[in-house]
């Protein structure tokens, strides 16, 4: 198992703190259900701020301590992947997911709606969706690997949420914590590769260079003016600093210097 990483020993202590200081809600109770979730929209719009905190109250020290012990496990490995930054991000939207979800299938009581569990399923899933092969032994003793643990999640909440079995369990925020969890993911997964794919593609683009340029290709002044024309402001860093590179080479020791792929390289990034 990884050593706790930044972020995931900072929500640890939030939780418990929030919890040592309020409780379950005895201690303080105006505060505590100040900062609780109620499903109801007109609550929701005057105190917006309840989609972030009600992720930190909890109503016993069972359901802290759940909460904190999958962060515990989860979360590490997952922060140390994504940064702290986009780890932080997954955590509170899916959380605030949770919340919002809740308020399309809310529970006529309008009990308020507490805890990280939200949050702790956006973790779980994406961590099922970066590792699914990984087995985990539930209370120690049965195995399941991920992928398969995060399947039964959703089953769960679903039909719990639908049927309203469960008891007093939110499995609409659940659920709505897989979903932002999981979508969170697969975007941050998206744009780590945006770059990587765009200067492949131009790599493997077929070269057509505009007419009236294909007469003097082979003139290395006219092939430089060509190449200044490069409006390197406009394309990614990758690309910006290979455009940087090669002409830079070709200034100093001539076009003839350029391989073939460089200098077609270039022509692509004239016609970007």
């Amino acid at each position: 198992m990884m050593p706790l990483t930044p972020w995931v020993k900072r929500l640890l202590v939030a939780n418990t703190v929030v919890f040592v200081v309020l409780g379950s809600g005895a201690a303080a109770p105006e505060i505590f259900y100040d900062l609780a979730f109620f499903p109801d929209p007109r609550h929701a719009l005057t105190h917006p701020w309840t989609g972030i905190t009600y992720q930190f109250l909890h109503g016993g020290f069972g359901h802290l301590f759940f909460n904190m012990i999958a962060l515990y496990f989860f979360g590490p490995r997952l922060e140390h992947r994504m940064g702290g930054r986009h780890f932080l991000a997954l955590y509170l939207l899916s959380g605030f997911g949770g919340a919002m979800l809740s308020l399309l299938f809310p529970d006529p009581a309008m009990r308020p709606i507490v805890g990280a569990s939200g949050a702790v399923y956006g973790v779980l899933v994406a961590y099922a969706a970066l590792w699914p092969r990984t087995v985990i032994h539930i209370w120690a003793i049965l195995p399941i690997e991920a992928w398969a643990l995060a399947l039964i999640m959703v089953v769960v909440s679903l039909w719990s949420g639908l049927t309203g079995a469960g008891g007093n369990v939110a499995h609409f925020a659940h659920l709505g914590g897989l979903a932002v969890g999981y979508g969170y993911l697969r975007i941050w997964d998206w744009r780590l590769g945006a770059a990587k794919r765009e200067f492949k593609r131009k790599l493997e683009a077929p070269l057509h260079p505009p007419e009236g340029v294909a007469a003097t290709l082979n003139a290395d002044g006219a092939l430089m003016r060509r190449w200044e024309t490069i409006d390197t402001a406009s394309l990614h860093e990758l690309n910006r600093e290979e455009v940087e590179l090669l002409l830079e080479k070709a200034r100093k020791l001539g076009v003839k210097a350029l391989t073939t792929s460089e200098r077609q390289f270039l022509d692509r990034m004239v016609q970007a």
